[in-house]
């Protein structure tokens, strides 16, 4: 009876620990999907006007799914410490939801990479094209798009240099960036929502390796 209970103790306090660990993961979600969203290379542009509904989508559920993880973690220290079967299970249903929302980000940041690229570089071939149209409208737009992604127009520099960086070095095709630079960061989404989803599932091995646990303790008393 001691020795069950000395495992049952060792579970529930490696509950805890994967819950301290998923509460400080969830609050890595949240700031890395608010950074990419607000502060990173892509803050400037999405105009409402232009962007398309699913252009963020993944990281929406991103940051929803840290802000759940969050609430989950400490919803399952209470269920451990308590050794309660019912918020366990609770906790079991929220891990499983989180793991539902993580894939679906991963898997989105992945297939929708190509249609995310084709849509910046269509809204800079865009404000390209209104630079020689009417140099004051697209200006600003132009300017905005080679600060962000440190590049100078497309085959060649020359007739837009007036917005290119000055500490750009020689020329470099803004097409060509668009697609490297919005496809490493869109990876990088798809990692962090795959590697949390797979963190949710030693929760909820523990979670329900606990549960058994706390049944078998009681029917034995």
């Amino acid at each position: 009876m001691g020795r069950f209970r000395g495992g049952l103790r060792c579970i529930k306090y490696l509950l805890l620990g994967f819950n301290l660990l998923f509460w400080l993961a969830g609050s890595a979600v949240i700031a890395f999907g608010l950074w990419f969203r607000f502060g990173g290379t892509l803050k400037d542009l999405s105009p409402e006007d232009k962007s398309p509904e699913y252009f963020y989508v993944g990281l929406y559920v991103l940051v929803g799914a840290g802000a759940l993880m969050m609430a989950v973690g400490f919803f399952g220290c209470c269920g451990a410490m308590r050794e309660s079967q019912c918020v366990l299970g609770s906790f079991f249903t929220c891990l499983l939801v989180i793991f539902a929302a993580e894939v679906t980000t991963g898997v989105f940041a992945f297939i929708g990479k190509g249609i995310a690229i084709r849509h910046v570089q269509t809204m800079y071939e865009e404000a390209y094209n209104d630079y020689f149209r009417d140099r004051g409208k697209g200006n600003g737009t132009l300017i905005t798009f080679h600060s962000t992604f440190q590049c100078c127009g497309k085959e060649s520099s020359e007739q837009v240099q007036p917005t290119c960086p000055k500490e750009l070095l020689g020329h470099k095709n803004c097409i060509h960036e668009i697609e490297t630079i919005i496809s490493v960061k869109l990876q990088l989404v798809g990692i962090v929502g795959i590697g949390i989803a797979g963190l949710t599932i030693f929760g909820m091995i523990f979670s329900m390796v606990l549960c058994c646990a706390i049944r078998s303790s009681r029917d034995v008393i």
